[in-house]
């Protein structure tokens, strides 16, 4: 059977099926046509065994051959009964039979005289063995009567409704099997539509859907919605995976590159002092100088991205959260800008405008410390000096906000987009001295504010200036 297609295998299970069922049923027509014809010959020989209960019996063989002509006719209609008349001793003092049956084929007399009298019909077979008789006995004033009837005629119609019945199933059978073969072909179809999608999907194409083969609420319809769910998922598994991919190598990449500078720098430095390049004293302190910065350099970048990494792992082990105000962060945020840039115009409101409103989370103040650094170190960065910067600080739509917001030449929607990416910076052509600026400030900033149930927003168009949106849950 494993060796069957699922087609063959329904199909010959399906005629295995109504093999039984036309099996049982004719077994069940033949007996029941059997009892009945038995039930009428036994009816019937008692009808007639009650008649010949009063009648004389025929002593003269002349007038027992008379009557038995007479009664040819009449006896055919009973199944060519026998009938034997007994003395009260058991002797046969008449007998009469059709003269169609020959006497080998008439039932023993010894059998006859066993044949209780007012009991039911036995069964008793001729001389020859060859057929059946049904007998029954009833008394007489002068002994008893036994009346036998042949179970030929019954027998053979018997044979010949089960050859009819054999007959017809067979036919029936056959054109069962070839409307089955049709009805199995069109019923699998959708199960080979399945089959050459999934070999479509083998072969590469992961946008291959199956196709809508049936009613959502049937079996195909719901094996192709689990099916093309599951689809979907690999999809979109695979989309992931490629991205993931994609990701980790422009990650190295960029890892790679903001690591190679200072290290080249420190490597360039150590070269001329080992050359002898650096003969005065004054020499030698300004490359330690330099040789420091690039390692403060890579220090920072390598600090950054293990915070990165453990953001990303646990970021919940990071913090030590407690009560605070957003507002003691605006307002230092607000003298940070002004001793980076004493001629930047810096402006404390609330969110969107206003006076500024208390803010209380529940917090690390360190790490939300460490976004707003980095947020105000990129309103530096990414504007003009003297540029104006309004910070925002208060609560809206039940959340805790502080804003940076600067006046600068903002971005496109494509750097927005983009602008929280790792390694992502707007102006390539900035130096880059120190971690944030290798790309990683507002990825920290971002990764910091998801760890404490908030989000880091971007606000900008060109010309219009970018406002930064930190939200946070309101403390209770």
């Amino acid at each position: 059977m494993r060796r069957l297609s699922l087609r063959s295998r329904l199909l010959l299970i399906t005629l295995l099926l109504l093999v039984v069922g036309l099996a049982t049923g004719s077994t069940i027509v033949n007996a029941r046509l059997q009892d009945h014809l038995r039930t009428r010959l036994d009816s019937e020989l008692r009808s007639v065994g009650q008649l010949l209960q009063t009648s004389g019996a025929p002593t003269d063989p002349e007038r027992a051959d008379a009557n038995a002509r007479q009664l040819a006719l009449g006896l055919d209609l009973f199944g060519s009964p026998y009938f034997v008349f007994l003395d009260p001793a058991g002797a046969v003092v008449g007998e009469v039979s059709s003269p169609r049956i020959g006497s080998e084929q008439l039932p023993r007399v010894e059998d006859l005289r066993k044949v209780p009298p007012d009991g039911p019909a036995v069964v008793v077979t001729s001389s020859d063995g060859n057929a059946r008789w049904r007998a029954i006995a009833l008394p007489r004033p002068s002994g008893s009567v036994v009346v036998a009837g042949s179970f030929a005629e019954a027998d053979s119609t018997v044979a010949r409704v089960r050859r009819s019945s054999v007959i017809a199933g067979s036919l029936t059978l056959a054109a069962l099997a070839v409307a089955g073969w049709f009805a199995v072909n069109g019923g699998l179809r959708p199960l080979r539509r399945i089959e050459q999608t999934a070999a479509a999907i083998a072969g590469g194409d992961l946008s291959r859907r199956v196709p809508d083969l049936a009613a959502p609420g049937t079996e195909i319809g719901r094996l192709a919605g689990s099916l093309n769910t599951m689809l979907g998922q690999l999809e979109q598994a695979f989309a992931d995976r490629s991205a993931s991919e994609a990701r980790m190598r422009t990650f190295v990449s960029d890892v790679s590159h903001e690591l190679r500078t200072p290290l080249f720098g420190i490597k360039g430095f150590t070269e001329l002092y080992r050359m002898g390049a650096l003969p005065e004293p004054a020499d030698v302190d300004a490359t330690m100088r330099r040789i420091e910065q690039e390692a403060g350099r890579l220090a920072g970048l390598t600090e950054d991205l293990l915070l990165l990494a453990q953001l990303d792992e646990a970021p919940d082990s990071l913090l030590e959260p407690g009560p605070m105000d957003l507002r003691t962060l605006a307002n230092d945020a607000r003298h940070d800008l002004q001793a980076l840039d004493p001629s930047r115009p810096v402006e404390l409101t609330g969110p969107g405008g206003g006076p500024p409103g208390p803010a209380p989370v529940w917090g690390d103040e360190a790490r939300l410390r460490q976004v707003v650094t980095n947020l105000v170190g990129n309103a530096v960065a990414h504007t003009p000096a003297g540029t104006p910067v309004r910070i925002g600080v208060g609560s809206a739509d039940g959340r805790a906000v502080l804003e940076i917001s600067d006046q600068g030449p903002g971005m496109s929607a494509d750097q927005a987009s983009r602008v929280f990416d790792r390694f992502y910076r707007v102006d390539r052509s900035r130096s880059r001295s120190g971690g944030a600026n290798a790309g990683l400030g507002l990825a920290i900033a971002r990764s910091l504010a998801q760890a404490h149930g908030g989000e880091v927003e971007l606000l900008t168009a060109v010309g219009e200036g970018a406002c930064f949106r930190i939200t946070l849950p309101l403390a209770t």
